[in-house]
């Protein structure tokens, strides 16, 4: 399939795209929060992937398939960072309402109510800029200085908008746990 790749066969092209789209949602999905954004991502990301498939080397790995997922998911993330650095001029960062500003009740643990949907559904809600940062701190294990330099800010702006985006889940989260207890309450 690889070779068929290489030499630009539209079946071995299909079948590759089949096998790994829906690998390439997950990952893109954590970066944008629209189903068309995350589809033109993607589709990038498979155009990026046929045009260097030649530089990926399945001779230097035990388990082709691992290996081809983790190039995969590089080119995907630094897709993603390329697509928020091209529409970061077009993004603000999301106002928060009353109702965003509660504190969940501490007697109860929120994460304890809420399912791993709801938990990405609320990383989901940050705006691109803190959503971004978040994920490449917390889910890529970037440094500041990566992430500073893949997204052309600076270390503060990026510690800055990850402590943020800690602020604002925590927030969402709260509202979303008090939501649930209440409606659980009234069972």
């Amino acid at each position: 399939m690889l070779s068929g790749c290489r030499n630009n066969e539209r079946g071995s092209q299909k079948e590759l795209y089949q096998l790994l789209k829906g690998y390439a949602m997950k990952i893109c999905y954590r970066y944008q929060n629209r189903a068309e954004q995350v589809e033109e991502v993607v589709n990038e990301g498979f155009t990026k992937l046929f045009k260097n498939i030649h530089q990926f080397d399945e001779n230097r790995h035990a388990d082709i398939s691992v290996a081809l997922k983790g190039w995969f998911k590089r080119i995907l993330i630094n897709t993603c960072i390329d697509y928020y650095r091209k529409n970061a001029s077009y993004v603000n960062g999301q106002s928060l309402s009353e109702e965003t500003e509660r504190i969940a009740d501490h007697t109860e643990n929120g994460l304890d109510v809420l399912s791993y949907k709801e938990i990405i559904a609320a990383i989901r809600e940050l705006s691109p800029a803190y959503r971004t940062v978040f994920n490449l701190f917390v889910i890529e294990g970037m440094t500041h200085e990566e992430i500073g330099e893949h997204l052309g800010i600076s270390i503060g702006a990026s510690k800055s908008n990850l402590s943020k985006a800690r602020e604002n889940l925590r927030k969402i989260l709260a509202k979303k746990t008090d939501l649930k207890i209440y409606v659980e309450s009234l069972r």
